[in-house]
């Protein structure tokens, strides 16, 4: 800085100055004059002259005295000031009216008055604020004894009687005030509302000449004064904020610059104030002074220093010389709260350059040791404060009640900060009034209350509000009983008078044109009233009484009153906006509150934040008990978010502030078992915070160890609610119930129980008793005003019921005025009664009235007190009340409950709970959980189906989460399902698809919100849109007739031959392990599958598998369905209506490879309780078994034998063409019984493997298997490997391990029945292919054999019989009949002829047999299921020949046993298929594997992990279909009929039942024939109109709804071409081909969605920003209550209406936001856009941005640039050219590719980064913004996730996030987990990065709407 900072002016002043400075210092204080001019009086008979040098003016003696300014002159004049004054007496003698302009502060009025003084002229003063009109400057009516009269204000009374007008603030006056007085400048003339005419004094004398006075009287004329002049004082415009100068108004005035006094005065001054402080010191304090003044300085943005509040500064430097000066500048100056940081090293560069910086040495301490009241003087007090180590006693005003020692309160407990600042305050109030600025709820009003009673003040608090008037806050009108017109002072006013301590509460809300009325109030003590009364500050009112010989009864007629000598003003604000811009949501729309002028009014007093040790004693100290644990670790939260200078992070802390930490541990200390987690969500509803924000506050909650442990007692808990002996009891929380003697007012609902709504009331009952005030935030419908009316129900409360709305004002909320006889009366508003009564009062919609007004509730809830507009005041404290007059006492039971929508999209309300959240105990409330909806929805229908419930509650479910992640904007809410089932309660009838249309036909119009709707609808099976005639089920065939086909018979013979044992050994399994895995959860997305169209398949969804997985193994316990992959190996579990797939990778445990190449084959083994959810793998080759639980990852492997580890040399290739030895195989049967059965093929042991016990039972069998069914438990069926012949060995049912248990072999005959018993042929022996381990219940077995039958039973299946039933089989030794249903053809034998449509995947030859039969029985439903390929169905039978089969992977062949009929029900072909064909076709001869799922349905899972439930049980599909057509709504297509019932006993016209036709021939339509179908009018099927139905047998022909609603084929096809025609011109028009419009559609579809709802919200907020203000002071609109008196005495402008409000003067301009998406372009992008399409997705996304911003550009400027090895910063779209059209925007994706293809490999993620932060932070913007993409390949190119972490935070006004595309493995979510949260995104699917793109846009334009 140079000293040329110092001096403005031109050079020769400079040189001036610098010489008067150097000679001043060597001179010392008064060596140096300069040319002065003198004041002399001189007194002579006539009254006396005053003369400044030369020029004389000659005085008057006043009319009215006291109306002359006194002690204004002060001792020390300076030069500077005389020449002022001589110019003013100048202008005076020359009759002209002057303009004092210069910077703010007292300097102008006190010279004016100086003036004013001297010459003895009698003063009117007006201070104009935004609010005065032009009645306040002419003439205003009162009404008196009912007349309405014109009283004269302040010009016309000084025009008249000859006195100066002192009009202070003329920038702050509305633009059409002021030229009402222009003429009276001018030419001294003005017309007046009471016809009198003001006429120029010479004109006026002329006319005397000529006329008499009684006839310009009689003509109502009046002279003006020839003494009448006018000092306008006011601010140079552009400089500061305010409305600049009419130019017809400025051409009037002459003017004088009115700078501060030059530094040689203003140090003789100081040196005055401050005689004991070093001279050296004074005058560096003034140079910083001076040098924060000069234009360089304002260039900067800095305020300017208050040059005038250094005199009391002084003051208190000199009686505490050991002050440090930087604390002094702070409290004058407090620029670490105004300045951002520029600002500060700015200001901090001065002050060590004038050595005013402390330095590093420790600040002296302050304590105050005693406050006691003086004994010398009154309304006095001396203090004595401690500072470092010396005391210093000093005397500061004082109250009138008794002082209180300091500590000595229990309420306010003392840390070392606040000592110290009260401390410091003492000091301030000692010479001026002070300011305290701290956050929300930090305690400003504690402090503030503190102080007062150390001093013995009374507080007068004044909540201010924005919409505050002059008025409101001096003086306001009101009615006499008699109906006369009076004026009201304000408690302020009335304060100044007693002598209180003025609380100014929220002087950051109050305009600043308002406030400038009290800046005289707070420099001088002086005021000017409405009605004409003055107050004097106590010393000049104390001269002036002695000057005038008046009494003070003499001086109140006069209406003079002195303020009192203790009166002070303690304003309280929150943090000024830090820094120039800013768009936060502050009170003035951003603007800064603490401006130069608003710097000159007070000292001070920041706040500090307190320590973490101070907070902790200070909770301590007020919530005694509290958990000591659960207050650290919130403190801890609390101080690491308080430091982050992450915004997010900041608003968060704000919700944290120290008012809600207490109340928080107040509850704590009660309900210490709470989680701190609950309270803090609480806190900050979390539940409805921006996205960024949730998960920024979830990290830090983890990062500080708060965990949200669920309530495990959750399910268990006791919701509920009982009202016993007069008190209520919810959950565990108890309170009395309420004695009311209004029974009227207490409300009573219909409200049904519910968990999650019980929770929320024990939630609230808890605060309640605390005595809270609570706010319940929520979306709309989700049950708020029930909770509460159900809530005050419970308790037996009366409540008041106030709504709020966009014209809700402040005087609305307390008092409704209405004019009765002339008189104003007020009616008590709800809120009023409340407070009188002791009622609730709820208050609803709060988010939708301005800020502003509800503010004023602050005080209210806070503490206790609320002035009302007709005076009277509501006050809490019993004490404070007694003996006041118009108090109301708050009844102690007076409680309000608010509630409030949401904060931001898409309610776009007020922020309410930003504004006000931490003074209530905040509920968010939301949806009920499923559960507990489902419950409550049962109470409401409970007639309707439970499926149909269930679907409605997933569906609504589904779209709740959606309207979370902001895909669409509406929240559906509880209400609107509740609507639906109440519907559907009434009219059963009604399908479901057409009643939820009641709540859908508002988005039918938006095609992308339509879409999304109806596809999540049909996910939950919700049939909108289908017709009841699409059923699709399979075509059923014949089956062939039950044959009795021949026995088996268990041979018993007493041949030893016939009869083998088996000897059986026990030895316990070897553990090896376990191995803790993953366990994976994917997301399930469940679709129903019957939402179109009715077909056998119930539901599908997807398994998330790799492409190269082969599934290998299906099956299924109750409802789990768990599946085997190999390649590599990995199991999946799921619920068949589970949310969730869990996953577990097996491949650390099965290497890819045992020397060569292996592909493992597996089977699963689901064991049963009390293992539930734990599995049996096996592995056929290498006989692999592992054990492995799916809930905690545990991998085990059980060794069966002891010699199996040895794996054989060389693991044999089963895919090779040689057959080689089998593999071993596994029995899982009786897995749910624990045991599994493993045996080799072509071996000759059995393994039974206990899994409970831990041990392997080896049976050796004398024969060589080749395959086992266990038919029992008991019974097993075994097969001899070369004979097929079969076996069946009987077991012990326990294999105790003392016995080892024989083991019997029998052997089975089988014998047909043409050849007898005993001859069979081999070549008739089947090789079953499935065999039931169970019976077929006996009605099913009697059905399926057409002959009652009771007996055991098995159903077998091989591949030559459908089904064949052996009865009598295990279990009967008599020989068993077989029953046969044969296949025409035997599959094995059907070639699956290779042409076809499968063959497309299938390449090369099947050469063996595959592993799985794909063969199951469902005994319940009396089915044999199989999945076929497609070349072994009989096409022919059941397609028609004109149709093409579908493409399928496979048809389950359903062979139903009851109904003798069979179903192909075809498999859709899976959309992937790995490439590794020849393995599939080993797996399974079709593309799918099957297994049972519960009793009716079947599972099919296709090679592309897409599974499939089907339901093939008759019944049960019987039962769905009737369920199905329910929803759809039984429509049969007859037209409504109208019917008026008359009593008159006549029929209206009916339909006719028509004629009877003998022959009974099909009638299709015609409108004659009874029982015709298709027709109308006549009775008949499926017909228009006709009465009824009438079935005369025939096949219906129905007329369908969509051929009723249909648009003929012609019009639709016209409509097509007029689409195209305009498309190709579009084209044409941009000249784009066709080719690259479909490139571009294919981008531009994938986003449609997300591009949607952002403009959406961007057309909001624009609409938001368009709302209208209250205009006031309107000549028409409606009438405004706070100008009803003046409506009374007929003024006109007392309307209001609603308007464009101009943007405030010197407000800043909206700028628009600043976006840059930073997009990787590298090669990586290219390389792995194969795997996961990261470079399309990229492309997608700026694509997203593109549209979403079109149209917006002067909302948002953006620009996209790449970054790559080739550089950070390839432009790609630039700010000022952005694509307008679909070419240019393609162009640039086009780009994008190109360039990833063909650039450098390297990684510029960081340079590119802070490179563009860096840029746009220079850049003019509202907010800035940068996204950068990038794959997180950081760590390749060595960059570490800290350096990228600090590079994102660089600038706190550049919000910048990053979207880390999935990487290889887990490197994206470790970078996340060092990066800041809600800063950075990890996609690991790259669908997402529009979603999280959309997800940034969304929260962070909210947050600044």
């Amino acid at each position: 800085m140079h000293s040329h900072l110092l001096c403005g002016g031109t050079a020769s002043a400079v040189a001036a100055r610098r010489m008067r400075n150097i000679l001043g210092s060597v001179l010392g204080r008064d060596g140096w004059m300069w040319r002065t001019h003198e004041v002399k009086l001189i007194s002579t008979s006539s009254g006396g002259t005053v003369m400044i040098g030369e020029i004389a003016y000659k005085l008057k003696t006043p009319q009215n005295p006291e109306l002359v300014p006194v002690k204004h002159i002060s001792d020390i004049m300076p030069q500077m000031v005389v020449q002022h004054l001589r110019w003013i007496m100048q202008k005076d003698l020359l009759g002209q009216d002057v303009f004092l302009i210069g910077p703010p502060g007292p300097l102008r009025r006190s010279i004016a008055m100086q003036y004013l003084e001297l010459t003895k002229r009698e003063v009117e003063y007006v201070a104009l604020s935004r609010d005065t009109t032009e009645t306040d400057l002419k003439q205003r009516r009162e009404i008196r004894s009912g007349t309405a009269f014109y009283i004269d204000q302040c010009a016309v009374r000084a025009a008249t009687k000859g006195r100066v007008l002192v009009l202070e603030g003329l920038e702050k006056a509305e633009r059409n005030v002021l030229p009402v007085l222009n003429n009276l400048l001018e030419n001294r003339e003005m017309q007046l509302e009471d016809g009198r005419f003001l006429m120029s004094a010479e004109r006026y004398d002329k006319l005397l000449q000529e006329h008499t006075k009684e006839e310009l009287d009689s003509w109502k004329i009046v002279r003006v004064s020839e003494d009448f002049r006018v000092i306008a004082l006011g601010l140079p415009v552009p400089k500061y904020k305010g409305n600049p100068l009419d130019p017809p108004l400025r051409s009037r005035f002459q003017a004088r610059d009115i700078y501060y006094l030059p530094f040689k005065d203003q140090l003789e001054l100081l040196y005055a104030a401050g005689p004991n402080v070093a001279a050296e010191r004074v005058s560096q304090l003034l140079s910083l002074a001076t040098t924060l003044c000069s234009q360089e300085s304002s260039n900067l943005g800095l305020p300017d220093f208050p040059v005038d509040n250094l005199l009391p500064a002084l003051r208190v430097l000199n009686t505490f010389p050991t002050l440090s000066s930087q604390q002094l500048i702070q409290r004058l100056y407090p620029y670490k709260s105004i300045l951002g940081k520029d600002g500060h090293s700015a200001v901090e560069g001065v002050l060590s350059r004038f050595e005013l910086l402390d330095g590093r040495q420790q600040l002296a301490s302050g304590t105050i040791l005693n406050v006691s009241t003086s004994k010398e003087a009154e309304g006095r007090a001396d203090v004595t404060v401690r500072v470092g180590d010396k005391d210093v006693t000093f005397q500061v005003p004082a109250g009138t009640k008794e002082p209180r020692a300091p500590n000595s309160s229990s309420t306010f407990v003392n840390t070392p900060s606040h000592c110290q600042l009260l401390a410091e305050m003492m000091q301030s109030h000692m010479v001026k009034d002070m300011c305290l600025i701290g956050a929300k709820g930090c305690g400003k009003s504690v402090i503030a209350r503190e102080f007062a009673e150390m001093l013995g003040y009374s507080i007068e608090p004044v909540m201010l509000y924005q919409d505050m008037t002059a008025r409101d806050l001096l003086q306001q009108r009101y009615t006499l009983p008699n109906g006369d017109t009076a004026w009201r002072p304000s408690p302020l006013v009335t304060s100044a008078i007693e002598g209180k301590l003025l609380i100014l509460d929220a002087i950051h809300t109050v305009n600043l044109g308002t406030l400038a009325v009290l800046s005289r109030l707070l420099h001088d003590r002086e005021l000017d009233l409405y009605d004409g009364s003055r107050l004097l500050r106590w010393d000049r009112y104390q001269t002036l009484k002695e000057q005038l010989q008046l009494t003070d009864q003499q001086l109140q007629e006069r209406s003079i009153f002195p303020i009192h000598p203790s009166f002070r003003v303690l304003a309280l604000a929150e943090l000024p906006v830090v820094g120039p811009t800013s768009s936060s949501i502050n009170s003035s729309k951003g603007q800064q509150w603490l401006g130069p002028e608003l710097l000159t009014m007070f000292l001070y007093h920041t706040i500090p934040p307190l320590a973490k040790a101070e907070e902790m004693d200070l909770i301590q100290g007020l919530t005694p008990n509290v958990p000591k644990e659960a207050a650290e670790q919130l403190l801890h939260l609390t101080h690491s978010l308080r430091k982050t200078n992450d915004p997010t992070a900041q608003s968060l802390a704000s919700s944290l502030s120290t008012r809600q930490l207490l109340r928080i541990f107040r509850r704590l200390s009660l309900y210490p078992e709470e989680s701190i987690a609950h309270a803090v969500n609480k806190a900050c509803l979390s539940r409805f915070l921006p996205s960024l924000a949730r998960a920024s506050l979830e990290k830090s909650l983890s990062n500080c160890s708060i965990q949200d442990t669920p309530d495990p007692a959750e399910h268990t808990r006791d919701n509920r609610c009982v009202v016993k002996d007069g008190v209520l009891t919810i959950g565990s929380v108890s309170a009395p119930v309420y004695n009311s003697n209004q029974k009227i007012k207490v409300p009573d609902v219909l409200f049904y129980d519910n968990p999650q709504h019980m929770m929320v009331m024990e939630d609230m009952l808890k605060d309640f008793l605390l005595g809270e005030h609570l706010l319940l935030v929520g979306n709309q419908g989700v049950g708020k005003n029930k909770i509460v009316d159900r809530f005050l129900h419970l308790l037996n409360r009366p409540r008041e019921y106030l709504q709020l709305h966009r014209d809700t004002t402040v005087q609305t909320l307390t008092l409704q005025p209405s004019v009765r006889d002339g008189i104003i009366t007020y009616e008590d508003s709800p809120l009023v009664k409340a407070v009188k009564l002791g009622h609730i009062l709820v208050i609803d919609e709060a988010d939708k009235a301005p800020t502003n007004v509800t503010c004023i509730l602050k005080t209210l809830v806070e503490s206790g007190e609320m002035i009302l507009a007709d005076g009277r005041r509501i006050i809490s404290d019993p004490r404070e009340a007694e003996g006041r007059p118009n108090t109301i006492m708050m009844h102690p039971d007076f409680r309000m409950i608010v509630l409030a929508n949401r904060p931001g999209f898409p309610f776009l309300g007020n922020d309410f709970f930003g504004a006000l959240g931490d003074i209530f105990s905040c509920h968010a409330v939301d949806n009920p959980k499923p559960q507990a909806e489902l419950a409550m929805l049962k109470q409401y229908g409970p007639d309707v189906p439970d499926a149909t419930l269930q679907k409605l509650v997933a569906a609504f479910g589904e779209l709740r989460s959606m309207a979370d992640q902001g895909t669409i904007s509406y929240p559906y809410s509880t209400r609107e399902v509740v609507n639906i089932v109440k519907h559907l309660q009434k009219f059963p009838s009604e399908g479901l698809a057409n009643v939820v249309r009641n709540v859908f036909d508002f988005d039918s119009y938006n095609k992308d919100m339509r879409d999304v709707l109806i596809e999540a609808l049909h996910k939950h099976g919700i049939p909108i849109g289908a017709k009841p005639t699409s059923v699709k089920l399979a075509k059923e065939l014949p089956l062939p007739e039950a044959r009795m086909t021949g026995h088996w018979t268990i041979n018993q013979g007493v041949n030893a031959r016939r009869k083998l044992l088996c000897p059986t050994e026990t030895h316990p399994i070897h553990i090896k392990g376990p191995a803790f895995l993953r366990v994976q959860s994917f997301p399930c997305n469940r679709q129903e599958s019957r939402a179109l169209s009715f077909s056998e398949e119930k539901t599908h969804w997807q398994i998330p598998m790799n492409e190269v997985n082969i599934i290998c193994d299906v099956t299924s316990t109750d409802d789990t369905l768990y599946v085997a992959m190999c390649n590599p190996v990995s199991l999946y579990s799921m619920k068949e209506r589970g949310e969730t797939i869990q996953c577990m990778e097996l491949y650390d445990v099965f290497p890819r490879t045992i020397s060569g190449v292996w592909q493992p084959f597996v089977t699963i083994a689901p064991l049963g309780s009390p293992l539930d959810g734990q599995v049996v793998l096996h592995e056929e080759q290498s006989n692999t078994v592992l054990h492995v639980d799916m809930v905690t990852g545990a991998v085990r492997r059980l060794m069966l034998s002891p010699d199996s580890d040895q794996t054989r040399s060389r693991a044999p290739n089963w895919w090779s063409s040689k057959e080689q030895q089998g593999g071993n195989k596994m029995c899982r049967d009786f897995a749910h019984k624990n045991w599994l059965l493993f045996y080799k093929e072509d071996g000759n042991q059995l393994e039974v493997l206990d899994v409970l016990e831990g041990r392997v039972h080896s049976i050796s069998l004398p024969i060589n298997l080749k395959s086992v069914f266990l038919v029992a438990e008991d019974r097993w069926l075994l097969l001899e490997s070369n004979t097929n012949k079969k076996f069946l060995l009987t077991k012990p049912m326990h294999m105790a391990s003392e016995d080892s248990g024989v083991c019997q072999l029998h052997s089975i005959s089988e014998d047909s029945v043409s050849s007898g018993h005993g001859v069979s042929s081999s070549a008739e022996v089947s090789v079953p292919q499935m065999l039931s381990s169970e019976q077929l219940p006996n009605e099913n077995l009697s059905a399926a054999l057409g002959q009652k039958i009771v007996s055991p039973n098995r159903l077998l299946a091989n591949t030559s019989f459908f089904a064949q039933i052996i009865v009598g089989f295990p279990d009967l030794m008599s020989p068993n009949e077989v029953y046969s249903f044969k296949r025409p053809v035997d599959l094995s034998e059907m070639k699956s002829s290779e042409s076809g449509a499968h063959t497309f995947f299938r390449g090369g030859l099947r050469n063996s047999t595959a592993k799985r039969d794909n063969c199951i029985s469902l005994l319940s439903a009396n089915q044999v299921v199989r999945a076929i390929p497609p070349s072994k169905v009989p096409m022919k039978e059941i397609y028609p020949k004109d149709v093409t089969p579908p493409m399928t992977a496979a048809y389950l062949e359903v062979t139903d046993l009851t109904s003798k009929k069979l179903k192909y029900i075809p498999v859709p072909r899976s959309m992937t298929v790995s490439p590794y064909t020849s393995w599939l076709s080993k797996v399974s001869e079709s593309d799918v594997l099957i297994a049972a799922l519960g009793s009716g349905s079947v599972v099919s899972v296709d090679m592309g992990g897409y599974v499939r439930v089907w339901e093939t049980g008759l019944d049960t599909l019987q039962r769905s279909l009737m369920e199905w057509r329910n929803m759809i709504g039984t429509e049969d297509g007859r037209p409504i009929q109208i019917t008026i019932q008359r009593d008159s006993g006549l029929d209206v016209s009916a339909p006719k039942h028509g004629k009877f036709d003998p022959n009974n021939a099909p009638h299709v339509g015609g409108n004659q024939w009874a029982g015709g179908t298709g027709g109308r009018d006549t009775a008949g099927l499926g017909g228009k109109g006709g009465p009824y139905r009438l079935d005369a047998g025939h096949k219906v022909y129905q007329v369908s709804q969509a051929e009723k609603e249909a648009v003929p084929e012609e019009v639709r096809r016209a409509a097509r071409e007029m689409a195209e025609k305009a498309f190709k011109e579009r084209l044409k028009e941009i000249d784009m081909s066709e080719y690259d419009a479909s490139t571009y559609e294919r981008f531009s579809n994938a986003v449609r969605r997300q591009v949607q709802s952002l403009r959406i919200i961007l057309d909001n907020l624009q609409a938001k920003g368009k709302e209208r203000q209250w205009l006031k002071n309107q000549s028409l609109g409606e009438l405004d209550d706070t100008k009803i008196i003046d409506g009374l005495t007929g003024e006109k402008a007392i309307y209001k209406r609603r308007g464009e409000l101009d943007p405030e003067l010197g407000s800043p301009q909206q700028k628009p936001k600043r976006l840059r998406v930073l997009a990787d372009v590298s090669g990586s992008m290219y390389r792995f856009n194969g795997v996961d399409g990261r470079l399309e997705r990229s492309m997608e996304a700026v694509c997203m941005v593109m549209e979403a911003l079109e149209n917006y550009e002067h909302k948002f400027k953006y620009d996209i640039v790449g970054h790559s090895g080739d550089g950070y910063d390839i432009e790609l779209v630039t700010v000022d050219k952005v694509p307008k059209n679909n070419k240019q925007r393609l162009k640039v994706l086009k780009t994008m590719h190109a360039h990833s293809q063909f650039c450098m490999s390297g990684d510029y993620t960081l340079e590119g980064t802070e490179a563009s932060i860096k840029e746009l932070a220079r850049e003019e913007a509202d907010e800035h913004f940068v996204v950068v993409l990038s794959d997180a390949n950081l760590e390749r190119y060595g960059i570490r996730p800290e350096h990228f972490a600090q590079v994102l935070m660089s600038d706190p006004q550049v919000n910048a996030f990053a979207i880390f595309i999935g990487s290889l493995g887990d490197q994206a979510e470790r970078l996340q987990r060092t990066l800041p949260a809600g800063r950075s995104f990890v996609a690991m699917d790259t669908k997402q990065i529009p979603q999280i793109l959309q997800q940034i846009f969304t929260s962070t334009m909210l947050s600044s709407a």
